[in-house]
């Protein structure tokens, strides 16, 4: 059974704290754009995510935000599931092959829309996922405003989405636990002779009959030599014993991601795959130990750089042991060389330990919430060398 939405006094609060945050940094308005695939900015702040048409959200230092879509369909849909009041759509927006539409339609350009809600003289303005941002959409805002400077502003929206709230708890806690239930059903199924996707397949099946709404990502069991690569997709290539099998899976419910990863063999590994499997668990304790409230991100980093150089792995190596999670499944606070802030209660961090030596490769993977006492952990089976 899915829990209840999260109330709207939630999505106003997450407004409030980016217009602060807004006013801090001396900007006159955030604008955001979401799809299908990148949904995470949008939903967060309004409960709407979009599929086939696009959406974007406009919002001012004061007062209430706008949220924007594309065609009819679309207009009916936010209506019905976004918890803001203010929603428009734009043709800018709409799906790559749009119909004709039937019924009147009431479309607006963007600069009519900022015009109708930023007042005064607007000099900054923040653009989320910038690098996936429309240039046809940033023309038009342009042409509304064109004296004003535009700056990447993801960074904010991290700041906003950090500190989870007490709310937010039961969701976060629930998308871990349909993630790691589907491990469990996928590890039950491994067998010789079964294909990659077949057991994907029946991973997927158990986070759906469990009330997840999807995937975060497209989950993927790799296995043999396709195990190099640290992202993936199912094949059919068929099981076999003694190889290196990898099990990576996401579960997305009611807009949280949970995610799983764990590394296991049929039989026993080869001494390479068994070596690397001991330098992957011992980065993922290590990491486990050191999230704690008051310790600074890079420190954590450097030892688990220690480690990887103790097993000769660090020139493989692609990024830190964790990173932030929650409706993307990353939301920056990535532990690495440079990050110099502060674990704090109400981060919410995936542990995401990938390791290759060049020819094998494997994840280790689970969630962990920062209390005031330390770590709830979100994830936990089988933290082992998985041989079956």
């Amino acid at each position: 059974m899915r829990l209840n939405d999260l109330p709207k006094s939630e999505y106003n609060l997450r407004v409030k704290k980016l217009q602060k945050k807004l006013e801090e940094n001396d900007l006159d308005a955030l604008i955001c754009y979401s799809s299908e695939c990148e949904s995470g900015v949008v939903r967060y702040f309004t409960g709407f995510w979009p599929f086939f048409d696009f959406a974007s959200l406009l919002i001012p230092r004061e007062g209430d935000a706008v949220l924007v879509t594309g065609g009819p369909e679309s207009l009916d849909f936010a209506t019905e599931f976004a918890k803001t009041s203010d929603i428009r759509i734009s043709p800018l927006l709409v799906e790559t092959s749009a119909p004709e539409w039937i019924r009147e339609v009431s479309e607006e350009n963007f600069s009519g829309i900022i015009s109708d809600t930023l007042t005064g003289t607007t000099k900054k303005v923040g653009i989320s996922n910038m690098n996936i941002f429309p240039k046809i959409i940033f023309e038009d805002v342009k042409s509304a405003l064109p004296d004003t400077e535009f700056v990447p502003a993801d960074e904010l929206i991290w700041e906003v989405q950090a500190i989870k709230s007490k709310v937010e708890t039961p969701y976060i806690v629930e998308s871990y636990r349909i993630a790691e239930e589907a491990l469990k059903a996928a590890l039950d199924s491994v067998e010789i002779g079964i294909t990659e996707w077949e057991i994907e397949a029946i991973a997927r099946s158990k986070m759906l009959s469990l009330g997840a709404e999807g995937m975060p990502y497209p989950s993927w069991v790799c296995s043999g030599k396709n195990t190099k690569l640290s992202l993936c997709r199912s094949t059919s290539k068929k099981i076999e014993k003694n190889e290196l099998i990898q099990c990576s899976f996401g579960a997305k419910y009611m807009g949280y991601c949970g995610n799983i990863g764990r590394a296991l063999s049929i039989g026993k590994p080869s001494e390479k795959v068994s070596k690397l499997m001991d330098a992957g668990l011992e980065g993922l304790f290590y990491t486990l130990d050191k999230i704690k409230p008051g310790v600074k991100a890079n420190d954590i980093f450097e030892g688990f750089y220690k480690i990887l150089s103790k097993y000769d792995l660090e020139k493989f190596a692609l990024y830190g042991p964790a990173h932030g999670t929650g409706h993307s499944e990353v939301e920056g606070l990535w532990l690495s060389r440079n990050a110099d802030f502060i674990i704090q209660p109400g981060m919410l961090f995936n542990i995401d330990i990938w390791l290759s030596d060049g020819i094998n490769g494997l994840r280790y993977e689970d969630g962990v919430l920062v209390t005031e006492k330390g770590l709830k952990q979100l994830t936990s089976y089988r933290r082992e060398k998985i041989i079956l």
